[in-house]
């Protein structure tokens, strides 16, 4: 039997780009299918995009450089826009960045629509772009991304290498939205996968229903700061 919370399933082909307000009060679940799959991700508070993901803010109020189960992703206010409540790949890189044209032409050669069509080589940047122009939003709005199911390394000489078989087919990230998100995903490669072939990875996405976060919610009490965090949130919606 299916589960009755879901309410919205759907498949993002490989190299493709998608965006949706997640509501709050709702959580995407993101599947990569084959393994080895690149999920780049930015997010907006919606009612207001102004307010957007905010790279530093996540990463230093919770002393971590990666993303996993029980950490959330800070806004620039300060406030959650979402919280990572399973995960069973165990490592989301917050600092690769993403790949643009540039940087797709060297890796894998010469592609343009006019000659592929649909097959043509995407790059995460402009993908992003022309999801962002459907919500009104421009280049000065594009800001540092996520990328779920990869890993970097960071060498003591400051150097990032990037892990292959980080994620397996079948593993999963899902994602708790604490306001209304404007969220933006892409499925093209990590800039950094040392893949000398043009292959990104299709994923699915399921939106289900789920319950606020209590006063002992795992992301809440991960760290001290993420109290704050809560507060600040659920004081925006009074």
């Amino acid at each position: 039997m299916s589960d009755p919370s879901v309410c919205w399933e759907e498949i993002v082909q490989a190299g493709a780009a998608w965006s949706h307000v997640l509501k709050r009060g709702t959580a995407l679940r993101i599947f990569d299918l084959e393994g080895n799959a690149n999920v780049g991700a930015v997010f907006y508070n919606f009612e207001c995009p102004s307010e957007r993901y905010n790279m530093p803010d996540t990463l230093k109020a919770q002393h971590i450089a990666r993303l996993t189960k029980g950490f959330v992703l800070y806004s620039d206010m300060g406030r959650i826009l979402c919280s990572i409540t399973d995960d069973t790949t165990g490592w989301h890189d917050p600092i690769g960045g993403c790949s643009n044209a540039a940087l797709v032409t060297e890796k894998y050669g010469e592609s343009r629509y006019q000659d592929c069509r649909n097959d043509y080589h995407k790059n995460a940047r402009d993908s992003f772009l022309m999801e962002l122009g459907k919500w009104g939003l421009s280049p000065r709005d594009l800001v540092p991304n996520v990328n779920f199911f990869s890993r970097i390394d960071v060498g003591a000489d400051g150097g990032m290498t990037y892990r292959a078989g980080n994620s397996e087919p079948g593993s999963f990230v899902e994602l708790r939205a604490e306001m209304n998100v404007l969220t933006v995903v892409n499925t093209c490669q990590h800039p950094l996968d040392p893949n000398p072939n043009y292959e990104p990875k299709a994923v699915k996405l399921s939106i289900r229903r789920v319950a606020a976060p209590a006063s002992d919610d795992a992301c809440r009490l991960s760290r001290p700061e993420n109290e704050r965090g809560f507060t600040l949130t659920e004081r925006y919606f009074l």
